[in-house]
């Protein structure tokens, strides 16, 4: 049996994917879940996040071994974990049954403007600096959301994850170090793979999945309304596609 892998993005942690992993249950029956987090967040917020994305996935891949989850896994990367399930499926092909990346974006096929759009750089820099649980929380939502109002009532629960495991200042930085600086060295993963980007995302550019799709020679899904965070804005969707995608 294969394991679907959820990976995260910046600063998120398996908390946060909230109700989609009993969407994709519901959808994928025949498949596993783990939710493994990135180091730096979550159960791993005490650790120092490494600077290159291959070392993150090092880490992901430790954790599923001490839980006892072997291959072959099943890879889907929001963002960051886009970039951490495409590196691992370049470095380690021979673990991976298929790649699905989320709004994700990666050098060298797109530019520094559509893989971090400029109108968001101040508010990311006023969130790193901030202290204020809330008021990161919201802003947060607002900028991963196409939808915030639809998603007011899940405020408190993020405030709450924050509290419980916050992030560091430090960690959040070398996480955004580590995503800037890592460069995928080009072919597709050798496993089947699946492009997937929302039309609403206003911190990504969905060009860049686009550029990613046509590189890879990968089929392309595109949300037409929802945001950054497309599990959370259409995760029934988003499972529904994953579904057909696993057909035989």
């Amino acid at each position: 049996m294969s394991t679907w892998v959820l990976l995260r993005g910046l600063t998120r942690e398996h908390a946060h994917w909230g109700s989609f992993v009993a969407q994709l249950a519901q959808a994928t029956p025949q498949m596993r879940i783990a939710t493994p987090d990135l180091p730096g967040a979550g159960a791993l917020r005490a650790m120092t996040c490494p600077l290159r994305v291959e070392a993150m996935v090092d880490h992901v891949r430790a954790q599923l071994r001490e839980l006892g989850i072997v291959p072959p896994y099943r890879l889907l990367g929001l963002s960051l974990g886009g970039m951490v399930a495409a590196a691992w499926a370049a470095a380690w092909p021979g673990e991976v049954d298929g790649c699905v990346v989320i709004n994700t974006s990666l050098r060298p096929f797109s530019t520094v403007a559509q893989r971090l759009q400029p109108a968001c750089w101040p508010r990311l820099l006023r969130l790193l600096v901030s202290r204020d649980a809330r008021s990161i929380e919201d802003a947060i939502l607002r900028l991963t959301s196409s939808t915030p109002r639809a998603h007011a009532a899940l405020l408190d629960d993020w405030v709450a994850i924050r509290q419980a495991r916050p992030v560091s200042t430090s960690n959040a930085l070398r996480q955004l170090l580590a995503a800037a600086r890592y460069r995928h060295p080009g072919p597709a993963p050798l496993a089947p793979t699946l492009v997937v980007c929302s039309a609403g995302d206003a911190l990504v550019d969905p060009a860049c999945s686009q550029a990613l799709a046509r590189h890879w020679g990968a089929p392309l899904r595109v949300h037409e309304s929802a945001g950054h965070d497309l599990p959370l804005d259409a995760g029934a969707w988003l499972a529904g596609q994953l579904a057909a995608w696993c057909r035989p």
